[in-house]
């Protein structure tokens, strides 16, 4: 039966024999050992209670058990709801409550597998931790690695992403089946990956980087994975000559640049370097060129689209820029307000259409309904420009999106936690220039008279209610926020008073 993401990802494995994933320590998992996980997994989903639609949660350590989890979630026909590791109970209870999923998977002995809410809500609980150890792991070892697979069709939900929202709610981003397999397609064939290459995998798999394009691509085109559980300097170096092909955020590519041993003829032999996530410096990619020989090829996607653009694999690869619209998605660029298409070289709202297009937020009709034009266009709330041969630049966000190392950070979200601290009146949230993380986080806070707040109090305050990228790695004391006329805050007035903070 047909089953079309996994289909795509898996459904022609051309050497079953052939190592999929390699993790330090001298860990390898095959194709063949794959795909018989992928068949135990769905069969303990089924035991568990899990069926077609149903949501599975997931908030663990990567690990190649995670990708069989991910992979046999497919197969029963579930939606694979994962959350990055960084959240707090306090965040990953707002998801459970607003996905309602049938299972939830945690890391043993972490706080969630602690939190007494998860009873609350009823929810089923297993565990899985890095070394693959785990109830969930117990479960698998013992159901079969026969099954018969749920047919899904494109339209069925194959996974859904929460992204935060400039209200402070977080929104579930749905991706089909079609969604997700028609951006593979179209990836590999545009970054010319085959079952030769090597992808060195150091990114994590709770976002579409790390699991819809750099896991979807190494196992579609029967490629092998050097499966690092996260970014290590020292074992990125060390596993490079074995590589042909790397995909990191931005901070991956300065941290190699900070390196000495990291040279053009440790890398002469590399097929090609992706960065996405997060915009890519100009002065990286020109300093990376210089250094290796290599321009990096740097792409333009999100949560709700997966990718949209890329530069291109054969020609310039422009620094500043993110190429052109990936075959089958249409982009334009279009007046905010009115959605009038803008003439090449101004600077509008970045629209898009296609295949790849998400199709709405998880129960949340009317906030769907808004962010698309009359004409299927998607309205991203990024600011960008194409210049006179077709290259797409992002020029700025609108809904002041911070993206701090490769991950989103809605100022409203850290606004509403500062502001609850007592002793605090208002603040603004902002981001600044960083030199290793894109965009750093900083807070600007006015506190009431006499109030004995520092900024090491309200760190450590936000510590405990916010993941960590999210936390402000400064916080500034005024007496009043700049506002215009109609009483907005300023925060671009804000950004240019602390905009070397973290230079």
């Amino acid at each position: 039966m047909a089953n079309i993401l996994f289909d795509t990802i898996l459904g022609s494995v051309a050497e079953p024999e052939k190592v999929c994933m390699e993790v330090p320590g001298g860990r390898s998992v095959t194709y063949a050992a794959l795909l018989e996980e992928t068949g135990r997994a769905a069969n303990a989903l089924q035991k568990l209670g899990v069926k077609p639609g149903d949501r599975v949660a997931v908030q663990v350590e990567k690990s190649p058990e995670v990708i069989a989890l991910y992979l046999g979630a497919l197969r029963a026909g579930a939606v694979f709801l994962p959350l990055n590791t960084a959240y707090t109970p306090n965040e990953v209870r707002y998801f459970l409550e607003d996905a309602s999923p049938s299972l939830l998977i945690c890391t043993p002995g972490s706080a969630l597998d602690g939190a007494g809410f998860v009873a609350e809500l009823g929810l089923a609980k297993e565990t899985l931790a890095p070394d693959g150890s785990g109830s969930w792991t117990d479960a698998v070892k013992t159901a079969s690695p026969d099954f018969a697979m749920v047919a899904r069709g494109g339209s069925d939900l194959a996974a859904i992403l929460y992204t935060s929202g400039t209200t402070g709610r977080a929104k579930g981003a749905m991706l089909s089946h079609t969604n997700l397999a028609s951006n593979c397609v179209t990836l590999a064939q545009a970054w010319r990956f085959t079952s030769d290459d090597v992808l060195l995998h150091a990114l994590p798999i709770f976002h579409t980087h790390g699991l819809f394009v750099a896991t979807h691509l190494g196992l579609m085109t029967g490629a092998s994975m050097l499966f690092l559980p996260r970014f290590d300097g020292d074992q990125v170096i060390g596993l490079l000559p074995r590589a042909t092909a790397m995909m990191g955020v931005p901070t991956f590519y300065t941290r190699l640049l900070e390196r000495a041993d990291f040279t053009a003829d440790l890398v002469r032999h590399m097929r090609v370097f992706i960065s996405g996530s997060a915009p890519l410096l100009a002065e990286t990619h020109r300093a990376f060129s210089e250094r290796t020989g290599h321009a990096i090829v740097e792409r333009y996607g999100m949560t709700e689209t997966t990718m949209n653009s890329s530069n291109p694999y054969d020609g310039d690869r422009r620094a500043g820029t993110v190429g052109f619209p990936l075959p089958g998605v249409e982009i334009r660029v279009a007046d905010p307000e009115s959605g009038t298409v803008l003439p090449t070289g101004e600077i509008g709202v970045v629209e898009v259409k296609g295949p790849n297009v998400f199709q709405g937020y998880w129960q949340m009709p009317e906030k769907t309904a808004a962010e698309f034009r009359p004409d299927g266009f998607f309205i991203t709330g990024d600011l960008g420009k194409f210049d006179g041969e077709g290259y797409l630049s992002i020029v700025g966000r609108g809904k002041d999106l911070i993206i701090s190392g490769g991950f989103n950070v809605y100022p409203k979200e850290v606004e509403t936690e500062i502001d609850q601290i007592e002793g605090v009146v208002e603040s603004a949230v902002i981001g600044l220039p960083h030199p290793d993380f894109g965009e750093g986080v900083a807070a600007v806070v006015v506190t009431q008279a006499g109030a004995q707040l520092t900024e090491a109090g309200i760190q450590a305050r936000l510590s405990e209610r916010l993941a960590r990228f999210k936390q402000p790695k400064r916080v500034f004391f005024v007496a009043d926020l700049p506002r215009n006329t109609m009483g907005k805050v300023q925060k671009n007035e804000l950004r240019t008073r602390y905009a070397d903070t973290f230079r």
